[in-house]
């Protein structure tokens, strides 16, 4: 049943689970209503028992030989009958003598202990003959027999059957109703979500990432056209950088590839022509093929860290020094810029973050700065309460540039010319952004470009926490 009921659509689904609640509520009401007649019903007729008592009935009886023996039929029949009932008087030795009516009844126990004086009343339904009968059991005053008054409940189950009749009309008018109702009420409800079904089949057959869907007020069917409208943005979004990505790639990539190439047809050329060149332009094109190797590698890694999902660590996180990675980093920056004097000022300061990924970020600033420098510069690095400022003394970003600094494959018009693919920054960028910093490029008071970078953490290590297998936090 259940496997047969998934298998139908959803408003098929949600129209017979509406009919079936209103069938079961319906049904419920119809039943309540059934009884509640019913009890009423049953009630009236024994007020009514109640009300016409045989006390007054000039009865004469006699005992003879114990038995009860009523009056001749002609007298009972000269008797009137006011209750339309069967009439009986029961003895304390549960002999019955039927005074009005065609059937006797039987006596049950709570009549003979009426009439023995030992219950005020008894009250209760007797079958005689097929045919039920509500029973009222009284004593006469001055005598010591009771008197049994009867009624048919055939006129109680005749308005109860027709009762019932219409009642099940009346249901099944509702089942009927609320199944038309519910089909009606699916329908409107889900047709957003057709509408939402349609422009999901529509991004899945054509890629269209432009579809947006109308959002009408406020409830789950909004919200969900809402969301649904959020991801194609930021999947069109993310296409739309994809391709901006690729196109930087492959610009940036051109230059030095060219220039590679016209330098190794130049050896070729002079190794196939028997023409050798002088020895100091071979060595010169030699160390630029170098310098263009060494590029293209450093370009590859560099779209290799950016093409690199956020969510995705490239290792560890640990608990490093700042200051220990901005020294190491210094280092590395001294060995590249060779007339170009790094003056440090640090004190600790430890952070969560990946220590290589980390020092790749620190590195990228300092090497912008040594680049930057004019011959014989100087660049001042200081870290203090978390934050690293890189300061150099070069010509400076013009204020309309700096909003640009950290997107990717950006670069300065006045830059264009230095080394470098314009993914330093950015990678910078995304490394702070992932140890939950921040970091800022301003103009330095006198000239020149500082780089502040904040990272939270404190000035002592915290306790060692526990790791896992590979060493992670």
């Amino acid at each position: 049943m259940t496997r047969w009921f998934n298998t139908l659509p959803l408003r098929s689904r949600l129209a017979l689970l509406v009919a079936t609640a209103v069938a079961v509520a319906v049904a419920a009401c119809a039943a309540a209503a059934w009884f509640l007649v019913r009890a009423q019903l049953v009630d009236s007729l024994d007020d009514a028992l109640r009300r016409n008592r045989v006390d007054r009935l000039a009865l004469e009886f006699v005992r003879a030989g114990g038995q009860c023996r009523a009056a001749p039929e002609e007298e009972r029949r000269s008797l009137p009958n006011p209750f339309d009932s069967t009439v009986q008087l029961v003895d304390g030795t549960g002999t019955g003598c039927m005074v009005f009516g065609e059937q006797p009844l039987p006596v049950s126990a709570s009549d003979v202990a009426v009439a023995r004086g030992e219950r005020p009343e008894a009250l209760h339904t007797v079958t005689a003959d097929g045919t039920e009968y509500r029973v009222l059991t009284t004593p006469l005053e001055g005598t010591n027999v009771a008197a049994t008054v009867a009624r048919p409940l055939d006129e109680v189950d005749d308005s109860l059957n027709t009762l019932g009749i219409v009642l099940g009309l009346v249901a099944a008018a509702g089942v009927l109703g609320s199944a038309g109702a519910g089909v009606g009420l699916a329908r409107a409800g889900l047709r957003p979500v057709d509408r939402l079904t349609d422009a999901v089949e529509h991004v899945a057959r054509t890629e269209d990432l432009a579809v947006r869907i109308p959002v009408e007020g406020d409830d789950e069917i909004a919200r969900l056209s809402r969301s649904f409208n959020a991801m194609t943005a930021a999947l069109a979004t993310s296409r739309d950088l994809q391709q901006q990505l690729i196109a930087d790639a492959g610009h940036e990539l051109r230059t030095p590839l060219t220039s590679l190439r016209t330098n190794i047809d130049l050896l070729v050329r002079s190794e196939q022509t028997g023409r050798s060149l002088p020895p100091e332009d071979r060595r010169a094109l030699l160390e630029s093929v170098r310098a263009q190797i060494t590029e293209l590698a450093s370009l590859i890694g560099d779209l290799q860290e950016l093409s690199r999902p956020d969510a995705v660590a490239g290792g560890p996180v640990e608990v490093v020094g700042l200051h220990d990675i901005t020294e190491r980093a210094v280092e590395r920056a001294r060995l590249r810029g060779s007339g170009v004097t790094v003056a440090t000022a640090l004190t600790p300061w430890y952070v969560r973050a990946e220590p290589a990924a980390l020092e790749r970020a620190v590195v990228n600033l300092l090497d912008n700065a040594v680049k930057f420098s004019p011959p014989g510069g100087a660049v001042e690095v200081a870290l203090a309460d978390g934050v690293l400022r890189v300061r150099d003394h070069g010509p400076g970003i013009p204020e309309h540039e700096l909003p640009h600094v950290f997107d990717r494959f950006w670069r300065s018009p006045s830059a264009r010319s230095l080394p470098g693919s314009g993914l330093g920054l950015s990678i910078v960028a995304r490394t702070v952004r992932g140890c939950g910093g921040e970091i800022a490029l301003r103009p330095a008071s006198g000239g020149g470009t500082e780089a502040i970078l904040r990272l939270p953490g404190a000035p002592t290590p915290p306790p060692e926490l526990p790791r896992d297998g590979a060493g992670r936090l």
